[in-house]
């Protein structure tokens, strides 16, 4: 940590600095994009910044708009205490929309561009949790935590009052599910509401499903009609049955209330995220086929608000789309998605459903697309995001952000490679080796093998917080990642061969990969090797503990399945093991018990590190005690770690300093010659 103050002191005075390997202090102190939107003149870009300390003077975040005609000219727009979050442009292009926590709770602002102050848009009785303006300004849909059956504000009100006087702490519950990643589930459920904007600030608004008891998908999955007559928005129909299907729907509602329109009933699967070209004539949306699925292929489909003709854009294009917008002719599409190891931009023509690969170095997030370009963050394994400008046909690369040019300076990453195999069934499966920082080929070096989660994942070519290949590199280790059978962006057969097979295919791609790259790397001394995994990447320590108990000299198991008749009954989310596992735990027919590190535990005998977040419900804590309870009692070297404030996740910055120096001291004692 000293050494990490040094360096920014001397940057600071602008003396000249010998990079460094990377840190975990250096981890905590990169500048973050959000928010990042491009007018509909496609001339002014307005981005969140979060500077996170690396300059002691500005620890702060706020927006800035950049004048893409003139890329050197950067105005920041705020300098509030809070941060401002969920922007969307004003249809005349010489505002933004905001919410912003600046009058006691999560309203929202509007900010003229050219001088004057935030006008204070919504004053609300209760927090405003998301927002969408029609298009002509004159209505705002607002995403309200309410309680259902509720007809206005002040009912939920009162029954919030009324919770806060019982006297009692009791929970109960009628029906699943009861809790959801973190947080114990409460009566009150996100619903969809509008509201008049006109002179003075909001007050009140009309829930437009006051009788349902779940929840909208979010207010990315809602849109105002052309005509702004109606909204629609993604959502299950209300029924006692959530915790164990996938069927979001996508309905329409007019904006004075009334009858509420399922516009996918016929598709039994997920669907989600409408929006419309801007001319009107096309609704698009994502739509998966199967049933209880939560990793099946996202097909964008277009609905003819003027026939009624509903297609599936390009249904040979095999990759699932994660975001899109429509481009600026209205016959474009523009969508970004996996795409071996990294996520790449695509056009797709919605006349002809021709394909073309626009860009695809990297991982391409926050998509924009107007007039003649496409703004766009990216991100990969040796640079945190900053935000790129490409014309239409995928020509002029340009950075239009730096926020980390002074980050860099301090720190050296390591080279990295994508390479291939043949894996399980003889298929060509990838991966990613990350060297050394200081790599010299006439050294051997320790391995480092990254196990991602999911487990329909990918670690790919990507800058990450919590598994940041570069900090393993930075310790000396070669860092391996193979994106075995189930990972995503290779094919929807290839994700989907991973279920009903979680210990057999990728078991079998990570013992290959292995073989592969010590042979293809002799740099790489495979007897001092360490693998490590979160969620299924935990749970194939777990397997491999006792399914390859010789593969390697220590295992990092986090938030790792153990037992999985016991998940099954403590998860929260039923679709997914029903879906992955066939059926319920008590099925016969069921993987529950075939693929169950736990009944495999007499065959283990690699030391273990296991670490677990007590507010982790999707993999309860119980998984990772039991684990280390069954080391513990075979006399194997193991210790627990467990963060009581953390969920799935490590998101405490202090907590992630303590999550990477176990790992690593645990990874030493085993690996240093």
């Amino acid at each position: 940590m000293k050494k990490t103050l040094v360096t920014l002191a001397l940057l600071a005075s602008g003396a000249a600095v010998a990079k460094a390997p990377l840190t975990v202090e250096h981890l905590n102190q990169f500048n973050k994009l959000h928010d990042v939107v491009l007018s509909d003149d496609g001339r002014f870009l307005v981005y969140g910044q979060t500077n996170a300390g690396f300059s002691p003077a500005d620890n702060s975040s706020d927006l800035y708009l950049m004048d893409l005609s003139n890329l050197n000219k950067v105005t920041r727009l705020t300098q509030s205490a809070g941060r401002e979050s969920q922007l969307q442009w004003a249809n005349d292009g010489q505002s933004i929309y905001f919410v912003a926590n600046r009058s006691g709770t999560n309203q929202v602002w509007q900010l003229p561009l050219y001088g004057g102050e935030a006008l204070q848009l919504t004053d609300l009785p209760l927090p405003v949790d998301g927002f969408k303006v029609s298009n002509d300004g004159k209505q705002i849909a607002l995403e309200l935590s309410v309680k259902p059956g509720c007809q206005n504000l002040q009912c939920t009100l009162d029954a919030k009052a009324a919770d806060a006087a019982k006297k009692d702490t009791a929970m109960a519950y009628d029906q699943l599910m009861v809790r959801h990643w973190d947080h114990w589930l409460t009566p009150y459920r996100s619903h969809l509401h509008v509201a008049a904007l006109g002179k003075g600030a909001v007050k009140d608004a009309t829930n437009l499903m006051s009788e349902w008891n779940t929840d909208i998908a979010g207010i990315k999955e809602v849109a105002f009609t052309p005509d702004n007559a109606r909204l629609v928005f993604s959502a299950k129909i209300p029924n006692a049955d959530q915790a164990w299907h996938t069927n979001y729907d996508i309905f329409m509602v007019p904006v004075n209330g009334g009858e509420k329109q399922n516009l996918t009933a016929s598709n039994p699967a997920w669907d989600a995220q409408p929006s419309f070209s801007s001319d009107g004539r096309f609704m698009a949306y994502k739509a998966m086929s199967k049933p209880q699925a939560e990793a099946d292929k996202f097909s964008l489909m277009l609905l003819d608000m003027v026939t009624g003709q509903r297609k599936e854009l390009a249904p040979e294009f095999d990759r699932s789309v994660s975001d899109y917008k429509f481009g600026p002719d209205n016959r474009t599409v523009y969508v970004t998605t996996q795409d071996v190891g990294q996520y790449s931009i695509y056009a797709i023509n919605t006349g002809f459903g021709d394909v073309r690969k626009v860009y695809g170095d990297g991982t391409a997030g926050a998509l924009n697309v107007a007039v003649d370009k496409i703004v766009f963050t990216n991100h990969k394994l040796d640079m945190p995001p900053e935000v790129f400008q490409l014309s239409l046909d995928g020509s002029s690369l340009t950075q239009l952000t730096d926020i980390n040019a002074d980050w860099r300076q301090a720190v050296q990453f390591g080279d990295y490679e994508q390479f291939s195999f043949k894996g399980a069934n003889d298929d060509t499966v990838y991966g990613y080796l990350v060297k050394p920082w200081d790599f010299d080929a006439k050294k051997k070096y320790p391995m480092a093998f990254l196990v991602h989660g999911g487990p329909q994942g990918s670690f790919g070519n990507m800058f990450n917080e919590r598994w940041n290949a570069q900090m393993y590199a930075a310790k000396g280790y070669a860092v391996v990642m193979v994106d075995f059978h189930g990972s995503t962006g290779y094919g929807q057969a290839f994700t989907d061969s991973i279920s009903r097979d979680w210990g057999g295919k990728p078991l079998e791609d990570l013992k290959k990969g292995f073989e592969y790259i010590v042979k293809a790397q002799p740099w790489i001394d495979g007897d001092r090797a360490c693998a490590l995994g979160a969620s299924y990447g935990g749970y194939m320590m777990n397997w491999i503990a006792g399914n390859w108990p010789t593969g390697f000299k220590c295992l990092v198991n986090h938030a790792g399945l153990y037992d999985m008749p016991s998940f099954y009954g403590s998860t929260e989310e039923l679709w997914f093991p029903e879906f992955d596992l066939g059926g319920q735990a008590w099925n016969p027919e069921s993987d529950y018990q075939k693929f169950n590190p736990a009944a495999h535990a007499d065959k283990w005998q690699t030391p273990m590190l296991v670490i677990h977040g007590l507010k982790d419900y999707r993999v309860p804590y119980a998984q990772g005690l039991g684990a280390f309870t069954n080391l513990q009692r075979k006399g194997i070297d193991s210790r627990l770690v467990i963060f009581p404030d953390e969920n799935h996740w490590i998101l405490n910055k202090d907590n992630r300093v303590r999550w990477y120096n176990e790992v690593f001291q645990w990874l030493d004692k085993y690996t240093k010659p």
